[in-house]
């Protein structure tokens, strides 16, 4: 009888042992993938049901934040955005139906208040009803943002503008985009019509094209072959080039030509501000296949940006098995042309390596995240990412954007106010076949002050309406580089 006990309680141990260690993966094993499931509607309205944590600018601005609903609503709270389409490429937005994006989503858990130290902090939330959410302070500065915004306008685009020291994006606009306030509403339906319409306009709104699109880049792109050519010692400072229109490479009868077909030559300075295409071919073909691929992959084209929004995109050159084939796209590939893609962002960060003695840093949006009481729980520390070129080759590649603005082809537009001197490289990349309408992306990196850098930016304007497609990167993109620059230095 005492054996039959004593089986049964064992028997019992055992099982109760078996069915706390599943309620353990379940609960906390498979928390993340219980939590993400579509199907588990519970946690759903849970989320919608509390209030969410603030996020804001680096200087104090609330971008995203939870109101309570009146009485009567079917939930307790409303997720709003008071600035509206300022910053959702940045803040995303927070559905019941269709989920959460970018910043909502990546720091879903700090702003519900469900991370191990905010529940661990609010036992006491358990008993005196208090909140545990979080808060996301960004590293975007709301001057810059709203400068960003107004100088770019109703034109298909964006703006970057990163610090090169530690890779802290000050601000971060595309066009065209939306109001977050129209798809975070509680009508399911109304949400879904909303992102619908949205998805299916031109130029998707949705997709933050300064990171999640990439484009031709033109003669921005020189500032990497030039950088490259210097560090393998192909090129210095003294090296020059003949003065010539176009420039036949192997394997095709077919010239490549400078822009405007322009008769263009001399020192490194000389083709540099002028943005000669010709001496950047035969320096991409010389270089070669497999120098000029080991440069970009120096640089991280190739690579997805290690950035702390989702979805972005890489930048992308080519492949050594395909140059070899094809040399005269190796050549125009050395002057942003051909398969060349870069992603906006990318290309500020490419100026802000220059700025930054060579060293090309993580870019982040994310400053820090605190607890319910305003104490520290993650803090971003800058990173190096690549090193893509020496200091000494930065240096030069600085004094020749200083020749760009002051004698070349930024001369136009990058007097920045009281007198602050500007580093820059303009980019048109021409996107017609010869013979077919003019049709090309206008492109602006710059940095300032040249010497002392605070700021880097990128300017890119899609070539789709006629006043782009007819203009210059120095015409169009200039300008509104430099009025982001006037009033982000005024600090």
């Amino acid at each position: 009888m005492n054996s039959r006990i004593r089986h049964l309680a064992s028997a019992m141990i055992i099982l109760y042992v078996i069915l706390f260690v599943q309620l353990n993966v379940i609960q906390v094993g498979r928390k993340n993938t219980l939590d993400s499931d579509t199907r588990n509607t519970r946690q759903t309205v849970r989320d919608y049901n509390d209030p969410r944590g603030d996020i804001r600018t680096k200087d104090g601005v609330i971008i995203a934040t939870s109101i309570r609903n009146e009485s009567g609503s079917e939930f307790e709270w409303q997720r709003t955005y008071p600035k509206g389409d300022l910053y959702s490429s940045v803040t995303g937005y927070f559905t019941f139906a269709y989920g959460a994006t970018q910043l909502e989503k990546t720091q879903n858990d700090i702003l519900a208040g469900r991370t191990v130290e905010q529940q661990i902090k609010g036992i006491g939330s358990l008993f005196n009803g208090q909140n545990t959410t979080g808060s996301v302070q960004t590293t975007l500065d709301s001057r810059i943002q709203q400068a960003a915004k107004d100088a770019l306008g109703k034109r298909e685009g964006s703006v970057v503008v990163i610090e090169p020291s530690t890779g802290e994006i000050k601000a971060m606009w595309s066009y065209p985009t939306y109001d977050p306030n129209l798809v975070a509403v509680q009508d399911d339906e109304l949400a879904g019509d909303v992102l619908r319409y949205l998805d299916s306009m031109p130029g998707k709104p949705l997709l933050a094209n300064a990171y999640q699109e990439r484009y031709m880049p033109g003669s921005t792109f020189k500032v990497i072959t030039a950088a490259g050519a210097l560090d393998a010692g192909l090129i210095n400072s003294e090296s020059s080039w003949e003065d010539e229109s176009e420039f036949l490479p192997p394997q095709t009868n077919d010239p490549i030509q400078n822009y405007a077909n322009k008769v263009c030559g001399g020192d490194l300075a000389e083709v540099f501000r002028r943005s000669c295409n010709t001496p950047f071919a035969r320096t991409a073909i010389a270089l070669g296949p497999q120098k000029m691929v080991d440069i970009a992959q120096s640089f991280g084209i190739g690579e997805v940006i290690p950035f702390d929004l989702p979805r972005a995109v890489s930048s992308q050159f080519g492949d050594v098995d395909y140059f070899k084939e094809n040399l005269p796209l190796l050549g125009i590939g050395g002057f942003g042309q051909g398969n060349t893609q870069m992603v906006p962002l990318h290309m500020a960060m490419v100026a802000a390596s220059i700025a930054n003695k060579g060293m090309m840093m993580k870019p982040y949006v994310v400053a820090a995240t605190y607890d319910h009481s305003g104490s520290v729980l993650r803090r971003t520390s800058p990173t190096v990412w690549k090193t893509p070129m020496s200091s000494a080759t930065s240096a030069l590649l600085t004094e020749l954007m200083i020749g760009v603005v002051n004698e070349g082809t930024a001369k136009c537009c990058m007097s920045l106010a009281n007198g602050i001197q500007a580093a820059a490289k303009t980019g048109t990349a021409q996107l017609n076949a010869a013979g077919e309408p003019q049709s090309s992306h206008a492109w602006m990196i710059a940095f300032a002050p040249a010497q002392a850098p605070r700021y880097a930016i990128v300017v890119m304007l899609k070539g789709t309406a006629a006043d782009i497609s007819a203009g210059t990167g120095g015409t169009l993109a200039g300008p509104i580089a430099k009025k982001v620059l006037d009033i982000a230095l005024t600090r």
